[in-house]
């Protein structure tokens, strides 16, 4: 018989406790209560404030990650001439862009020759796209190429790359191509004008991009259209150039380029009666379109950037100045001697000895010491009056970027060897633009009017600065230039009465004059009714025969003869050898 091992007291004390009941401590049950009651009522306050009191933030949080808006661009507006012939126009074209995240998320990369054939069609070299992707690992946006072909971006959709999208954009295409490049000049990737009219014009151009905005899911569904604001066009502008003008005076300035090795060129015609441009162009240029062409030297409109010493062209304004002052008439006669006057301890010379001659002779054969005695018998404000007056040193009106205001000496003493050279071009000068404007005041019967690069609807009426009685006799003294005889005789044109004025200077370097000229020719046609001003400049011609009469003015005839024919100009009343009037021009510039 087995014993029953005795239980210890212990033991027995345990078993009790465990059978006993919890017992309930009131206080801390209250703690207990008293906390779950503060975090409540902090959850309900902070909820409230969260809501009620300052809900943007959440709002905000949450369209961040929702809301996208997409820009629906704006074409850019049409530029034409005043024929309505386009000259810059907007295309569609598409951007490729990439989504890394996207692409790594799918494990776009696993088959590199897909990504191969998009970086053939794209131009790019093929690793060097998968260093950039993957580079930029982490980014949900990037551009890969801007401005594609729509057959491009076709090639592109037909690969399905994952992470690889096409964006809508637009191409800027400039029909004229380099023959109005400066005028006209080129956008920028993101359609902004950077020169020329682009640039000028380019707040009326641009119009205004519109606003789609959609609510995405975090599948990049669209669940809401939030809001649609639509895209205002860009507005069309109207140039006052004629595309044909363009063509001819282009075409004239590049081939005078080649034949006398020359820096540059360049030709502006102005419409007398409105002040419109209508031609302005300068060779070398470039292709807009290609945008490995766009180098400064070769983007510079030098129509209107390139200031430079008018040399004789400005004559005229001198002797208008002298009749305008009463210090001559056409029957002043003036004494030039045997070409060669002192002045000081400088001298003025003449090409060749004029003799006695008068006002119509000193401009025919271009006399130095003819306007240099008529400028020392006036002051010299009066002088720089006459060429302040009609335009030269001052804004043209056009009002492209980039238009230099040319020099005008301010001084409180001169020397009369200085107010002699000021009457023959040197110690002041101005750009071509500037010239023509002071030409076409002479075609204007001395009415002074800003110029305009856009077609002009209502003719500003402009501002009275010389008599018309004196303008007149001006141009007829002009016409005489052109004659058999004249310095401008290779002006001529058959059947019409041109007035025109050569000029040929040297080019200022610091301290002094280099080796190098500028060859120059600005005149108006038809004198009996002055319809065109024009003004030709070669810049830095090579060889034996750089003066104005030889190299600028063939060229002056050409585009004013062409210019007369399109333009339906009828010619003059009157037989060729009644107007005394002689071409000079021959088939070719060399030599003439």
């Amino acid at each position: 018989m087995k014993k029953t091992k005795p239980i210890k007291r212990s033991d027995k004390q345990n078993q009790r406790r465990q059978k006993a009941p919890p017992a309930f401590i009131p206080w801390r049950f209250g703690v207990i209560c008293a906390c779950i009651f503060v975090a409540l009522v902090a959850l309900v306050g902070r909820s409230a404030y969260i809501q009620v009191l300052e809900p943007g933030k959440l709002i905000q949080e949450g369209d961040l990650r929702s809301l996208r808006v997409k820009a629906l661009p704006s074409a850019r507006g049409i530029i034409s001439d005043r024929n309505g012939e386009q000259l810059a126009v907007s295309v569609p074209v598409q951007a490729v862009w990439a989504d890394p995240v996207q692409i790594f998320k799918n494990n776009g990369l696993a088959q590199p020759e897909r990504w191969y054939a998009l970086a053939d069609v794209l131009g790019i070299d093929r690793q060097g796209l998968m260093t950039r992707i993957e580079k930029n690992s982490k980014r949900r946006f990037i551009y890969l190429q801007r401005q594609v072909s729509p057959a491009m971006a076709t090639y592109v959709g037909k690969l399905k790359l994952p992470g690889i999208g096409l964006k809508d954009e637009s191409r800027r295409f400039y029909p004229a191509g380099e023959v109005s490049a400066h005028l006209i000049g080129v956008t920028g990737i993101d359609s902004h004008g950077l020169e020329g009219v682009e640039r000028t014009y380019d707040g009326w151009l641009t119009g205004e991009p519109g606003r789609r905005t959609v609510r995405k899911d975090r599948y990049g569904r669209v669940v809401e259209n939030i809001s649609l604001k639509k895209r205002e066009p860009g507005k069309p502008l109207s140039l006052s150039i004629d595309q044909r003008l363009q063509a001819v005076a282009y075409r004239a300035v590049k081939q005078a380029v080649a034949d006398y090795q020359a820096t540059s060129a360049s030709v502006v015609m102005v419409d007398v009666r409105t002040g419109e441009i209508l031609a302005m162009v300068n060779a070398p240029s470039y292709n807009p379109n290609n945008r490995d062409q766009l180098q400064s030297y070769r983007m510079r409109n030098r129509a209107i950037t390139d200031a430079m010493e008018p040399g004789s062209t400005i004559k005229p304004f001198v002797v208008l100045a002298a009749m305008e002052n009463g210090v001559a008439d056409e029957n002043t006669v003036i004494d030039t001697g045997n070409g060669l006057m002192q002045i000081g301890g400088s001298r003025v010379r003449d090409v060749s000895r004029v003799g006695k001659a008068n006002l119509a002779k000193i401009l025919q054969k271009s006399s130095n010491i003819g306007v240099s005695k008529l400028s020392l018998a006036m002051p010299v404000d009066a002088v720089l009056g006459m060429y302040s007056s009609v335009g030269m040193g001052d804004a043209s009106g056009i009002n492209l970027i980039g238009e230099a205001q040319g020099f005008f000496p301010d001084r409180r003493r001169w020397s009369d060897f200085e107010r002699a050279t000021l009457s023959f071009g040197y110690g002041i000068s101005v750009t071509p633009i500037q010239l023509v404007r002071a030409y076409a005041t002479l075609g204007a019967m001395g009415v002074n009017r800003p110029l305009s690069i856009l077609k002009t609807e209502a003719v500003v009426p402009g501002r009275q600065v010389v008599s018309a009685e004196n303008t007149r006799e001006l141009l007829n003294m002009l016409e005489l230039v052109t004659h058999k005889g004249g310095s401008a005789h290779r002006a001529a044109i058959p059947g019409y009465r041109v007035g025109a004025k050569t000029g040929t200077a040297k080019k200022a370097v610091a301290g002094g004059y280099s080796d190098e000229y500028v060859a120059m020719t600005a005149g108006l046609a038809p004198i009996s009714n002055p319809r065109l001003a024009m003004v030709v400049v070669v810049n830095e011609p090579q060889g034996d025969a750089y003066y104005g009469g030889a190299i600028a003015a063939p060229i002056f005839s050409e585009v004013m003869e062409s210019a007369l024919q399109i333009l339906n100009i009828p010619p003059d009343a009157g037989t060729l050898e009644d107007l005394n009037v002689v071409n000079h021009r021959g088939k070719t510039h060399a030599g003439t």
